[in-house]
């Protein structure tokens, strides 16, 4: 099949299995998608499948794979059901088992969210974000890990729209990121080298832990291949 074509299904598969959109708009979008794109016969085979589809789908008997047979044949049903490459779901089966792989592959597909750090340097404590959060309706959660975090899960246009992040009131950064910081854990008048700044979220949340006391050396390798180094007291 032309993988111009395999795209456009997969959209239109993904349209109708997935997000639930209207079928026939999916078929009509996606039909005329392929017209345009390809020639009118792609179309016409565009619209047998997706109408197929949708009729498998109502009738609850989409052919889903079986966990059955040996190894081998159980991660790569398992590939299929979770949209994950067959190597991982076997090394993550051999490594962990099964029920863990398939918890690790339904973690990876969840909607992920995004992660707020307040900015104590300007003396914004994660109590005033909320604040703020909670005035504007934002849905939040509060990180389990990270005393300076908010978990935001919908609602980052209005975060960057109520200015927030212009004003430096918070960072987006991921927790990983910010766990990396806590193992460190810097202290005031403390004397530390950052061998890996860029793009520089690490070195901020660091540079605020110091909280004016202690210096912070900052490297990095340049586009010319020369390493960069600079100083913040």
């Amino acid at each position: 099949m032309e993988p111009l074509l395999l795209q456009i299904l997969r959209i239109g598969f993904y349209e109708i299995v997935q997000l639930d959109m209207p079928p026939y708009a999916v078929v009509d979008e996606n039909v005329r998608l392929a017209k345009l794109a390809l020639r009118p016969g792609a179309g016409n085979m565009v619209n047998g499948i997706l109408r197929k589809l949708v009729l498998l789908k109502e009738n609850n008997s989409l052919p889903l794979p079986k966990l059955e047979g040996d190894d081998r044949n159980q991660a790569r049903a398992l590939a299929i059901l979770y949209s994950h490459p067959v190597w991982m779901v076997r090394r993550w089966t051999k490594y962990r088992g099964q029920e863990e792989a398939i918890r690790l592959m339904m973690w990876n597909n969840s909607e992920p969210t995004f992660s707020l750090r307040a900015n104590i340097a300007k003396g914004v404590t994660r109590d005033d974000l909320v604040t703020r959060l909670d005035s504007m309706k934002v849905l939040y959660e509060l990180s389990l890990n990270l005393d300076h975090f908010v978990r935001v899960k919908t609602g980052m246009q209005i975060v960057i729209q109520a200015g927030l992040l212009k004003q430096g009131l918070c960072a987006v950064q991921d927790e990983s990121g910010g766990l990396v910081v806590s193992i460190l854990n810097p202290q005031p008048g403390e004397n530390i080298i950052d061998c890996c700044a860029a793009p520089g979220g690490k070195t901020l949340y660091m540079a605020s832990q110091l909280r004016g006391q202690g210096s912070l050396i900052l490297c990095k390798i340049i586009s010319t291949g020369s390493l960069f180094c600079c100083t913040h007291k």
